[in-house]
């Protein structure tokens, strides 16, 4: 076996020649340091080429940037004094890319300005040079526009008992201050603007939203048992839904006034379920400016709160399926033979489909939180009640009428008793007497007399009387399953592309969370403390409209 000794160190030198020659003559050799100086070569154009698309980047990210701030800064319709094209120029000339081929372009219409910019500067190379490739050409678009185009405004508004507190403001209630800040928005929304580009809708809210005889008796399938007021009962389905869609059924809110006290209780209603006061009625699609003030000032503050109901319907004049009827109100007068329509007839066509040129805001402001919604009993909405009146019954020179219920089963011998006059009587009063006794349907019962004093005083006479007609009477939709519906029809209306803003106004933190669930984003939020201020800002409400109204007409850059 032959030993291979390694040593380091050569004793002679002329053993390396042969070595040496042999690598000297060695190809494989040459082939590797080819490959390396060519390896080196690449990595290095590679590096180049990078450093120089990074400085070609650079110089396009600030002409960009320069060119994005001009037309913005142009598009400004506030801005009437320097023309827009000027206004480009300077900003760009002064953002120090003056050596830049630019061209601006202004195009103006009715209530709108669009800036289109576009730029190119010559990036020389100086690695990208060596492939052939000298220079490089950045060129930019910038396009944007200030419009407030379509716009379609539903502004949902609380008009629930707690708005007749005070305010943080001194002197004022919080329906006093809502009442200045909303039609100082209305006002603006309006200033230096086409009017018939803009549509507002006020949904007055409290237990429940009064569409108003114009708008229900247009719906085809809704049930009538009365016509003293105009409100509808929906389903937890309706609100996972934008539509609400007029052909479909519904159930008429039943008109009655289930609240008490605990003192002498009052005979007429006065707090409505279904309100019929004034400025409680739903005011359509107009720019009537004097019309949506007018209404502002009328609003009154009564009842529980329903923002799930308010939104619903805010949201209804806001989705296309509502067009049939706000097309009818626009042709119909405010009175017989009036020219003046309900609608303004340039509305007719709303409202618009989604994907058209048009802005839909949903404004939805509370100064609380979901409470109960009360639903009279179905055995009581509808039919005849055993109860007659007579007009002509007087006390104390006072004509105030007189009730007779029937206290025998039908199939037994008459008997009656008279409530005002506490007694018992085979006939209702009327048969012998003055006047004449008409029996009442529920609804005309209703409509006469509030929960609590039919059950205290009609039926005094029966034991156990104010469960059997009041307390059973009733029942009742709770905060949580209105928060629930509330969260799913905000949710629909953002799915639809509708901007929601969002205003608790001096609410408890519940009212908050909800009204933050509902907006589009955090920055649609305005939660106003109760000390009048928005967050750490010194912000007033009225600021908080003025806020909402420059940012449905803010600056958008297009491109």
């Amino acid at each position: 076996m032959k030993k291979r000794i390694f040593q380091s160190g050569l004793k002679k030198s002329e053993k390396m020649a042969p070595a040496t020659r042999h690598f000297a003559k060695d190809e494989d050799g040459a082939v590797f340091t080819l490959f390396v100086i060519i390896g080196l070569f690449m990595m290095f154009a590679t590096t180049g080429m990078g450093v120089d698309i990074m400085k070609f980047e650079r110089e396009r990210a600030s002409m960009q940037a320069t060119l994005d701030r001009a037309v913005l800064a142009a598009a400004n319709l506030d801005q009437v004094e320097i023309p827009a094209k000027v206004v480009a120029e300077e900003y760009i000339q002064k953002s120090g890319l003056s050596d830049i081929n630019y061209e601006i372009q202004v195009f103006e219409g009715i209530g709108s300005r669009r800036v289109v910019a576009t730029s190119d500067k010559i990036v020389t190379t100086n690695f990208m040079k060596w492939v052939g490739i000298d220079t490089l050409t950045a060129a930019v678009t910038s396009t944007a526009e200030e419009s407030v185009g379509s716009v379609e405004i539903s502004l949902v508004l609380d008009m629930s008992g707690s708005m007749g507190r005070a305010s943080a403001t001194p002197g004022k209630t919080k329906m006093e201050v809502l009442q200045e800040a909303a039609k100082n928005f209305v006002t603006t929304m309006y200033e230096k603007e086409n009017p018939d580009k803009i549509s507002i809708s006020i949904i007055p809210y409290a237990t429940q939203v009064n569409a108003g005889a114009d708008i229900l008796d247009k719906f085809t399938n809704v049930t009538a048992e009365h016509a003293y007021s105009h409100c509808l009962n929906f389903r937890g389905s309706d609100f996972q839904t934008a539509v609400l869609d007029p052909d479909a059924s519904f159930q008429r809110t039943a008109h009655f006034d289930r609240y008490r006290t605990n003192g002498t209780q009052w005979e007429a209603p006065r707090f409505l379920t279904c309100a019929t006061r004034a400025g409680s009625e739903i005011t359509a699609h107009t720019n009537d400016i004097d019309k949506l003030h007018e209404q502002i000032d009328d609003l009154t503050a009564q009842g529980n709160t329903s923002i799930d109901i308010g939104v619903k319907w805010g949201m209804a004049l806001l989705d296309p399926e509502f067009r049939g009827i706000i097309g009818q109100l626009s042709r119909e007068g405010v009175s017989p033979g009036a020219i003046e329509t309900i609608v303004p007839q340039t509305f007719g066509d709303r409202p618009k489909n989604y994907e058209d040129d048009v802005e839909k805001i949903l404004i939805v402001f509370t100064d609380g939180e979901n409470t109960s919604q009360y639903r009279l009993d179905d055995d009581l909405r509808d039919g005849n009640s055993d109860v007659w009146f007579n007009t002509e019954y007087t006390v104390d020179g006072e004509q105030v009428g007189e009730y007779s219920v029937r206290v025998s089963d039908p199939d037994e011998s008459p008997w009656f008793y008279w409530t005002r006059q506490d007694t018992f009587r085979n006939h209702p009063y009327g048969y012998q007497e003055p006047g004449e006794a008409n029996r009442l349907t529920y609804p005309e019962l209703f409509n006469r007399t509030s929960l609590r004093w039919n059950a205290e005083n009609n039926y005094d006479w029966q034991n156990n009387n104010i469960n059997n007609w009041y307390w059973n009477a009733y029942n009742s939709v709770g905060s949580s399953t209105k928060n629930t519906r509330t969260s799913n029809i905000c949710a629909e209306a953002k799915k639809k592309g509708v901007v929601v803003y969002g205003i608790a106004f001096e609410a408890p933190a519940v009212g908050v969370t909800t009204i933050e669930d509902c907006a589009s984003s955090a920055g649609k939020v305005y939660a106003v403390n109760s000390d009048g201020s928005l967050g750490s800002t010194n912000l007033s409400l009225d600021q908080v409209f003025e806020s909402i109204a420059a940012s449905i007409k803010q600056l958008k850059l297009t491109q």
